[in-house]
């Protein structure tokens, strides 16, 4: 008989319950389940609704602070700012628990690679990192002078193979968390 004080904790799932069906076929060696790559983008949807609020706090304080009466007045200044937020944003939620609103609702969990909490550097590379989800796109974008729908069809194509990477890397997991030492990890039954 083991001691229970002894053995990792398993966020996945705790000893009263089961590993839900959602939880892919492999659970890794430290005993993490990967969450699918369908509840990583519905959560990052659902994210992406809860930001739209602080961004639009956020633009409001810049626009009154900075007087602006015009979207192009100060408009990079604006970007470089919600650029700061967001990131402030994801930084905090990151080191203070290792989830935001959304990872909560979704049952994700951010770690480090050896499945501890995040600290604040490794958190600010995986921001930084994670704008490889676009920034490529856009700069192709931009390069060869794409508008309209070509511009949405290359950056939605470029997410869509993005995001199918995971499936090939061998712990499934998205490119800028293995650039970032970090990782995804389900937290169900929790």
């Amino acid at each position: 008989m083991t001691d229970s004080a002894t053995q990792p904790a398993t966020p996945h799932c705790s000893p009263d319950t089961t590993p839900s069906p959602d939880v892919p076929s492999g659970i890794e060696a430290d005993g993490y389940a990967v969450p699918t790559l369908r509840r990583r983008l519905l959560s990052m949807l659902y994210e992406s609704l809860l930001l739209f609020g602080v961004l639009f706090l956020a633009g409001y304080l810049f626009s009154a602070l900075t007087q602006q009466h015009s979207g192009l007045m100060h408009r990079h200044a604006m970007q470089a700012w919600l650029f700061l937020v967001l990131g402030a944003y994801f930084v905090w939620f990151w080191t203070h628990g290792g989830q935001t609103l959304a990872m909560k609702t979704w049952k994700i969990r951010l770690v480090d690679a050896h499945g501890q909490p995040v600290r604040t550097a490794r958190a600010v590379a995986r921001y930084a990192l994670a704008w490889l989800w676009v920034l490529p796109a856009m700069a192709l974008d931009w390069g060869l002078g794409i508008t309209g729908w070509g511009s949405v069809a290359l950056l939605t194509g470029w997410i869509v193979l993005w995001a199918l990477a995971m499936r090939v890397m061998p712990d499934h997991q998205f490119i800028h968390d293995r650039l970032a030492g970090t990782r995804l990890v389900s937290v169900l039954g929790k």
